[in-house]
C-alpha cells in the first residue's frame, strides 16, 4: 500500500467511492456519439491531465483511506468503434467489467444509454446487463444545459427540458422496469424538472450526482449567495421526492467551486471543508444521511487536490455527525442505492 503524504483522518472509516471514471492512455481518441438535439465534439482525444487507469485509481484508492468498494460512472471511454451507434456506449460497460480488483473497485457500473430513444432503449439496458453482468447497475443520461453557452455543460451540451420529455421518460421507465437506477448531472435550476421526473417515475431510484448542480460560471459568476438560495430551495424539494438520492462531491470542478479555492496551488483538507461544509451539510440535513453519499469524481477532481486530501476534507465536513451516520454517507448509502 503507497504510504500517504498527510496524515489520514479516521482512518478505519469504510469508504465506497460513489463516483469516479477511467480514462485509456493519453492520446486515445474518445468515441462520443450524440443523441437526438444533442451537440458533440467527437474524435476527441484524452488529454495527458485526464488518464486514469485501474492502476492509478488503485495507487490513490490504496493510498491511506479505507475504501472497500467503487462505482464506476460513465465518462464515454472505451465505446465500441463499429456496430450500431445507440450499442456503442456498452463498450464501455464491456471494457469495465472486464478489469478486476482485489480491494473490490469498480463494484458496481454506471453507464450511459440515451433515454431519448424510448421504449427502445430497453435492447440497449439489455446488452449492458449481458456483458456487465452483477456490476451493472444502472444509467447516467445528464441534463445539464443553461440559456447562457458560458456555463459550463456536460460534454454532450443535451437540449432544454430532456426530463420532461415523452421520449427521455419512456426511457426512463425501462431502467425502473429492471431495477436498475437512473444518474444525471444538471444545473440547480433544473432542480423543478428533477421533482416533476422522480414522481412521474416513483419506482426509480434517481441519483442526483454532483449536489445538484450549484453553477459559479457564465452568468452564474459572482452570484454565490443568489444561487445558493434558488439552490436550496431546489434541494428542499428534491428531497421530498423519497426516490432521490444526492452524491455530495464534485468540489473539484471549476463548473461548481468558485476560482478562489483553486489559487495558490493545490487546496488543503481545511480550505475545502471551510469553503464547502455549510452546503454539504445543508444536503445531509436536508435528505439524511441515509439518502446521502460522499463522491471523489476523480480523475476530475484532482484539479483541486490529490485524493487522500479530498476524503480528509470530507471528514472534516462530516466530522459532526454520529458513526453511525459517517458509516452511511461514507459508504451504506452507496452500497444499498447500488446494491453492491
Amino acid at each position: 500500500m503507497a504510504q500517504p503524504e498527510i496524515e489520514v483522518l479516521d482512518v478505519d472509516l469504510e469508504i465506497v467511492d460513489a463516483h469516479h471514471h477511467l480514462w485509456p492512455a493519453a492520446g486515445a481518441v474518445v468515441s462520443l456519439q450524440p443523441g437526438p438535439g444533442q451537440q458533440v465534439q467527437k474524435g476527441s482525444r484524452v488529454p495527458d491531465s485526464q488518464a486514469y487507469s485501474l492502476a492509478d485509481f488503485t495507487t490513490d484508492a490504496t493510498a491511506g483511506h479505507r475504501v472497500v468498494g467503487s462505482v464506476f460512472v460513465e465518462c464515454s471511454a472505451f465505446y465500441r468503434s463499429e456496430g450500431p451507434e445507440r450499442s456503442r456506449p456498452v463498450g464501455e460497460t464491456e471494457a469495465v467489467a472486464r478489469l478486476a480488483s482485489p480491494y473490490g473497485l469498480c463494484s458496481g457500473i454506471v453507464a450511459f444509454a440515451d433515454l431519448m430513444l424510448g421504449s427502445a432503449v430497453g435492447e440497449v439496458l439489455d446488452e449492458h446487463q449481458e456483458v456487465g453482468g452483477e456490476r451493472f447497475k444502472g444509467i447516467r443520461h445528464s441534463v445539464a444545459w443553461d440559456s447562457d453557452p458560458e456555463v459550463f455543460a456536460t460534454y454532450r451540451r443535451p437540449p432544454a427540458g430532456l426530463l420532461l420529455d415523452k421520449a427521455f421518460l419512456a426511457g426512463a421507465g425501462q431502467l425502473a422496469e429492471r431495477g436498475l437506477t437512473f444518474d444525471t448531472w444538471l444545473n440547480f435550476h433544473q432542480l423543478p424538472e428533477l421533482v416533476t421526473f422522480a414522481a412521474h417515475h416513483p419506482d426509480l431510484t434517481v441519483v442526483l450526482d454532483h449536489l445538484g448542480g450549484p453553477a459559479v460560471t457564465g452568468r452564474h459568476a459572482h452570484r454565490r449567495n443568489d444561487v445558493r438560495e434558488e439552490w436550496r430551495a431546489g434541494i428542499i424539494a428534491a428531497s421530498r421526492q423519497r426516490n432521490v438520492v444526492i452524491k455530495l462531491g464534485a468540489v473539484g470542478m471549476r463548473a461548481f467551486t468558485g476560482a478562489e479555492l483553486f489559487d495558490g496551488g493545490p487546496a488543503s483538507a481545511q480550505a475545502i471543508a471551510d469553503y464547502w461544509a455549510d452546503d454539504i451539510r445543508f444536503c445531509i440535513d436536508t435528505f439524511g444521511p441515509d439518502r446521502c453519499m460522499f463522491e471523489s469524481n476523480f480523475p476530475v477532481d484532482r484539479a483541486l487536490c490529490d485524493y487522500v486530501t479530498l476524503w480528509n476534507a470530507f471528514k472534516l465536513i462530516a466530522a459532526p455527525y454520529s458513526r453511525p451516520e459517517r458509516s452511511q454517507l461514507f459508504a451504506g448509502t452507496a452500497s444499498s442505492t447500488y446494491r453492491l
